[in-house]
């Protein structure tokens, strides 16, 4: 799927050095728009739907599939190296990717991520919300609404009510065992900090002050393993670099220039 219809998955604007960067968990490619935008000028700029998005959402899978679609992806690009950016779950995937293959990166950033493990009651949490979705044509909007009250921030539903809107409305359209699966594939996957020490490579933390899926803290402790940067978004949720677009495309522009220098 990645090797052969790479251009129908992917989006890819700008030449130059490259940034990759994966989805979260319910979003898709395209929640990376306004960093393409505004970085793609300096840099190329790649985002490519994972399974869950495309027509093989069939699970299960896990995380180091996920590794191996990356590897694919960069293969059907020819891109040998990159800064590879995940949000959330993409950041799970990127940390275990880093692992795999360390030669393939020239730099590693965390977008309200961490590569810890999840606890117990959150996995049990995160496992009734597949349930509650399994076997449904399309995700409840009961179910979509929650979602939206717990990625995005306050100041994003009084402020962004159209981006709160437009991602709720998506969500509510996806096959529910496609969003199962997706949750499934990281769920109760162990954590990778302590292995992410071994590595040397330059490293970012970018998390919304407000993210009330992954603790601040979190994303502190993944990228400190690295001897990275951390950078806090003030008044963002989850999706920071959609709340906060140029709070995070100036953070991420600053990294890419160290790294590229």
């Amino acid at each position: 799927m990645y090797r052969y219809r790479t251009d129908a998955l992917t989006d890819d604007h700008g030449d130059g050095p490259p940034l990759v960067c994966l989805h979260g968990t319910l979003m898709d490619r395209t929640m990376f728009a306004p960093q393409a935008r505004a970085l793609s000028e300096d840099y190329r700029v790649v985002a490519y739907d994972s399974r869950a998005r495309t027509d093989r959402w069939q699970g299960p899978y896990d995380l180091d599939d996920l590794v191996e679609d990356c590897r694919t992806v960069l293969d059907a690009l020819d891109i040998d190296t990159c800064v590879l950016a995940g949000m959330s779950m993409g950041g799970f995937v990127a940390a275990r990717f880093a692992l795999a293959y360390p030669e393939r990166l020239d730099g590693l950033v965390f977008v309200d991520s961490m590569a810890e493990a999840y606890t117990e009651e959150e996995q049990a949490e995160y496992g009734d919300l597949a349930e509650g979705v399994r076997g449904a044509d399309r995700v409840p909007m009961e179910i979509a609404e929650r979602s939206a009250n717990l990625m995005f921030s306050e100041r994003a539903h009084e402020e962004q009510a159209d981006l709160v809107e437009q991602w709720r409305n998506r969500w509510h359209t996806y096959p529910g065992d496609a969003v199962a699966a997706e949750i499934e594939s990281w769920r109760t996957e162990p954590g990778v900090l302590d292995e992410l020490s071994e590595l040397d490579l330059p490293a970012l933390a970018i998390h919304g002050e407000n993210d009330q899926s992954i603790p601040p803290e979190r994303a502190r402790r993944t990228v400190e393993a690295l001897d990275g940067r951390f950078e806090l978004v003030p008044g963002a949720g989850h999706p920071s670099n959609l709340e906060r677009p140029e709070v995070v495309t100036d953070t991420l522009r600053g990294f890419l220039e160290e790294v590229y220098e």
